[in-house]
């Protein structure tokens, strides 16, 4: 067989007897071009397979048009929400998002880097890995004054723009609620203190405690990757022996619902005899029964921000460096039934429920 040539725009131009140039501007949609000479050449093009190099355009503009996004796992709901709306604000201005997955790995997140970077991206934006204390792997990016955004899991220091949510805030509010609602003895399953998300929300766990002077102790804290398995490694920790807990606070939703599954097995109410409170207001937390107290960190409005970032330093002079800007996204707390005061918030729905 015959090895497929790939078209050019010389192939259309022969085709239809028109200059290089001509087929050129034709194809971009040129003001000086007339409509029927645009609609003939694009014809031709689709009938001949033509598909135009994005990277020599690119070459020649010094634009790519894409820009990259990196976050930890597409599949968890924070992070697809975010990049969901990323790409449709940045669609909207004509870029392509090009977007890919750490999985958590220091490792691949270095390759990643190096990757986008020999793609010619206009920008990237990045939510870093749990592990992430080393950020200058980023550095090329920067030293070549190409735009930089972190979110979400950010560095502390660095001279580029951040988005971020009120991860202390968050702390503080999930603790005092729980100590509103009469908890004393309060567990606090974090994720690892290498990502400053959680240095934020134990740090406002903390203050609740001292503010309500609650003694803090160690025992009281987990530090683990937020998955099923090692909650319920944390639940075999936490319910080994009594007293039980009255309260806990979980860093994500995930850990939550497993908290909850496995109250369930062991005879333990909630809320009646433990409140939890889980983070980031997965559409899981409302369904299950009873529904999961969380914070919502709107994930939405953090994409539109990080879009908005990267838009306007991309308009900005090449020349001009990055310097270090902050913006705080706010989190609400969601109240719901795995932390009421007692069951009767829950007794009229059932009743409603058998009525009908």
């Amino acid at each position: 067989m015959s090895k497929r040539t790939e078209k050019t725009i010389v192939d259309i131009a022969e085709e239809l007897n028109l200059s290089v140039s001509t087929v050129s501007r034709a194809l971009n949609d040129h003001p000086n071009i007339s409509t029927r000479t645009k609609e003939k050449v694009k014809k031709m093009a689709r009938k001949l397979g033509y598909r135009p190099n994005a990277m020599a355009a690119g070459l020649r503009s010094n634009r790519s048009r894409t820009i990259g996004l990196m976050v930890p796992r597409i599949s968890m709901f924070f992070p697809a929400t975010i990049s969901t709306v990323i790409q449709n604000k940045l669609q909207e201005h004509g870029y392509n998002l090009l977007i890919c997955q750490s999985n958590d790995s220091l490792e691949q997140e270095i390759a990643l880097a190096n990757t986008l970077y020999s793609a010619r991206v206009d920008a990237l934006a990045v939510s870093t890995t749990l592990y992430t204390t080393d950020f200058s792997h980023f550095d090329i990016f920067r030293d070549n004054n190409i735009p930089l955004v972190f979110f979400d899991r950010v560095p502390g220091t660095h001279d580029v723009k951040v988005v971020k949510g009120d991860d202390y805030r968050g702390g503080l509010a999930v603790t005092e609620h729980l100590i509103e609602k009469g908890c004393t003895d309060i567990v606090h399953i974090s994720g690892p203190l290498s990502c400053n998300l959680y240095v934020e929300r134990v740090a406002g766990y903390k203050k609740a405690l001292q503010r309500h002077k609650i003694p803090f102790k160690k025992s009281r804290v987990f530090y683990q990757e937020l998955t099923k398995e090692n909650a319920l490694q944390a639940c075999a920790r936490i319910f080994a022996q009594k007293p039980y807990p009255d309260g806990i606070f979980a860093a994500n939703d995930t850990t939550a619902i497993t908290i909850l599954e496995y109250c369930r097995k062991i005879n333990v109410r909630v809320p009646e005899d433990l409140k939890i409170v889980g983070y980031s207001n997965d559409p899981r937390a409302e369904i299950i029964r009873p529904s999961i107290t969380s914070v919502d960190q709107f994930p939405a409005l953090m994409g539109e921000k990080v879009a908005a970032a990267l838009l306007e330093l991309i308009q900005q002079p090449k020349s001009t460096p990055q310097q270090f800007s902050q913006e705080i996204i706010p989190i609400q707390l969601i109240e719901r039934e795995s932390s009421a005061a007692d069951a009767k918030s829950r007794t009229p729905a059932k009743k409603k429920q058998k009525q009908g």
